[in-house]
């Protein structure tokens, strides 16, 4: 009998024995960081993989008064501490996050998992943790926020965009509108006022030019004048151009409108002044020479250039600066007046809207009917404002247009 239960004590020694070294080889080969604590939180064990997470042998981290706090950032220590507290109060978690110290200075992340562990008779015998490298997980994390930072931007100005587009499609509708409510005025106008010019001119016929009332015959058709210049820019708004391209001189050009706005630029003690000297050829065309609409720009150029001249004081210059390439043409007409607001710059190309403060300065339309001319050319034009420097109108527009347009 004391042999079978002597025999019987050595196998369950030998199970005991076979149970732990399974358990330890499990342990040790374990990949995640693992470690035994007492009740009180003091460390029992720790297998190897410490030290491929924190550089710190095992032998190191069980000498350690503060493991596993020293191998913490310092940000995260307290979280660590509570999940300490809560280990050694019979508590469990899982997953909780924290940044490792390593021994070379660098900084991995790292997640806990802890639970309490009891004997057959359910006796508390302390704690276990295991923690997990999530470094890699991290930074996964990391670029999917960026990327959703990315794509929120994207999203952003998009919305923008689409916005800016539809705020713009209104107001084209709307100019469109305006435009053909104009044309339709100045047909009605101008039909009436055909009759008024034939009438008049009969009228001022049988007149002397010694008579006292001579004076106001010219008044009436200067007025006359001035309404017929004003129907005929209302008609540009809307209607279509019936101009081809032609092939044309662009120095040429300019030098034409500046003779007729010299007038102009006298009585305003104005000088116009222009260069070309950042002009370059290709190999069909010379270098100031375009394909374009010729008494088009003549009238967009006619339109800038006037509004150059009665912004400038008294002693000013008007620059007109030409510029080409092999695609494109630029025209800046730079004038040294007082500059104007970024309010009023937006609306300049309004029609109708006009800074000019004389009731014989127009009726706002110039720079409308300018832009409309650009557009339908393939062009656009655009105000850089410099307050206390001046205005500068920049006119843009492609070097050739095609001749069936």
């Amino acid at each position: 009998m004391n042999r079978m239960f002597n025999e019987q004590r050595q196998d369950q020694t030998t199970d005991r024995q076979l149970d732990s070294y399974v358990f330890r080889a499990i342990a040790d080969y374990t990949y995640d960081w693992e470690s035994w604590h007492a009740p009180d939180g003091r460390l029992l064990w720790l297998n190897a993989a410490v030290e491929r997470m924190t550089g710190y042998r095992r032998d190191e981290c069980l000498k350690m008064p503060d493991y596993p706090l020293a191998l913490v950032a310092e940000e995260d220590r307290e979280k660590v501490a509570n999940v300490l507290q809560d280990a050694k109060n019979g508590g469990s978690g899982n997953d909780v996050e924290f940044q490792l110290l390593h021994r070379d200075g660098s900084m991995r992340w790292a997640a806990v998992s802890w639970q309490p562990m009891y004997d057959e008779s359910q006796k508390h015998l302390g704690f276990r943790a295991s923690v997990r490298d999530i470094t890699e997980r991290q930074q996964f994390r990391e670029e999917l926020r960026l990327y959703n930072q990315h794509l929120e931007q994207l999203v952003q100005e998009r919305t923008a965009k689409i916005a800016q587009l539809e705020e713009h499609r209104l107001k084209m509708e709307k100019l469109a509108a305006l435009g053909q409510m104009a044309a339709g005025v100045a047909h009605e106008v101008n039909n009436p006022l055909a009759g008024i010019r034939n009438a008049f001119a009969l009228f001022k016929s049988n007149l002397s030019a010694d008579d006292e009332n001579y004076e106001l015959l010219e008044l009436i058709d200067g007025e006359i004048e001035r309404i017929s210049s004003i129907t005929h820019q209302m008609y540009q708004l809307y209607r279509p151009s019936q101009q081809s391209p032609a092939k044309f001189d662009l120095c040429r050009v300019i030098a034409s409108v500046v003779v007729l706005l010299e007038p102009m630029a006298e009585k305003s003690n104005v000088e116009v002044k222009s260069q070309s000297d950042r002009c370059v050829p290709d190999k069909e065309l010379g270098a100031t020479e375009v394909v374009l609409r010729e008494s088009e720009l003549r009238q967009i150029l006619l339109n800038v250039i006037r509004n150059a001249i009665q912004a400038s004081p008294s002693s000013a210059v008007v620059q007109i600066d030409v510029t080409t390439s092999t695609d494109l043409v630029t025209i800046a007409v730079s004038d040294q007046g007082k500059g104007i607001s970024n309010e009023v710059a937006a609306r300049m190309f309004e029609p109708f809207f006009s800074t000019k403060t004389g009731t014989r300065q127009g009726m706002g339309l110039g720079l409308s009917v300018s832009r409309s001319l650009a557009e339908a050319m393939g062009g656009k034009i655009v105000i850089e404002n410099e307050r206390a420097k001046g205005a500068c109108v920049k006119i843009m527009l492609p070097r050739r247009i095609s001749t069936h347009e």
